[in-house]
């Protein structure tokens, strides 16, 4: 694994970002509603997807519907929910949870079997659902168990996506690496080279596509991963980010 350097290149607009939001832009939280973003990090996102010619995205588990209130006042191009919600170039196609009545009916039942066990959460994100326990790691086999349960009674629409004290019961088709291929054939960025940091095992899938594709894969922080570059904070890729946006000191090693 390589470490991640600060060097010079010349053509921004050969590059397509991709970034994940929580762990990644901003520190990971013991509650999911409780986030807290940088205030330059809007600005900083908005410069560096001008010098970009357009070509920068939120890849994200979150609603886009959240992530637009935590950046705003911009509204960038964005993968909501594993990409199940898509906005480019201001096209916005959002998911519809009156689609998914299995799904809403599980989320109701996921509640109940969990209301006994403090601090762990259900994040109902309309189309897909979370299970946390963060806030009780001693709970981790409880919904993990519950979890499984519940894809397994699902059936075959749906997936379970595991990610750091937290499972995501979503939709089979969704993934950041589909996604991500779904955004490299729509302008502006079809024909650039995709660049894509995350954090986590739901990223995972999207450095596989980024890889096969020539680009070039960022972990942030520690764990087992097939990135090939490495930071250690979401507080080091914002400081990457605003230098690259500020002054086009372009923050990875692609030459190794």
């Amino acid at each position: 694994m390589r470490d991640a350097l600060i060097q010079e290149a010349g053509t921004e607009e050969a590059y397509a970002l991709f970034l994940d939001f929580d762990g990644t832009l901003v520190d990971i939280v013991e509650r999911p509603d409780a986030v807290v973003v940088d205030p330059d990090l809007p600005d900083v996102l908005r410069r560096l997807q001008e010098r970009l010619g357009g070509a920068l995205a939120i890849v994200s588990g979150r609603p886009v519907s959240f992530l637009d209130h935590h950046l705003k006042p911009y509204s960038f191009d964005m993968a909501g929910l594993h990409g199940l919600e898509q906005r480019v170039a201001g096209d916005l196609h959002l998911c519809d949870p009156d689609e998914h009545p299995q799904l809403r009916r599980m989320i109701g039942r996921l509640k109940d079997a969990v209301a006994d066990k403090a601090g762990v959460l259900i994040e109902d994100k309309g189309c897909s659902v979370a299970i946390h326990w963060r806030l009780a790691p001693q709970e981790k086999d409880f919904a993990l168990s519950t979890a499984h349960a519940a894809v397994e009674a699902l059936g075959n629409e749906y997936r379970l996506q595991h990610g750091k004290a937290v499972a995501e019961i979503l939709p089979s088709a969704a993934g950041k690496g589909k996604v991500i291929e779904s955004f490299l054939h729509a302008l502006p960025y079809k024909g650039r080279r995709p660049i894509f940091v995350g954090d986590d095992l739901t990223d995972e899938n999207g450095f596989k596509t980024v890889n096969a594709r020539g680009g070039l894969s960022v972990r942030i922080g520690a764990g087992e991963t097939i990135a090939k570059v490495r930071l250690g904070t979401p507080a080091d890729l914002r400081h990457c980010l605003s230098t690259w946006a500020s002054d086009g000191s372009f923050p990875f090693n692609v030459d190794k």
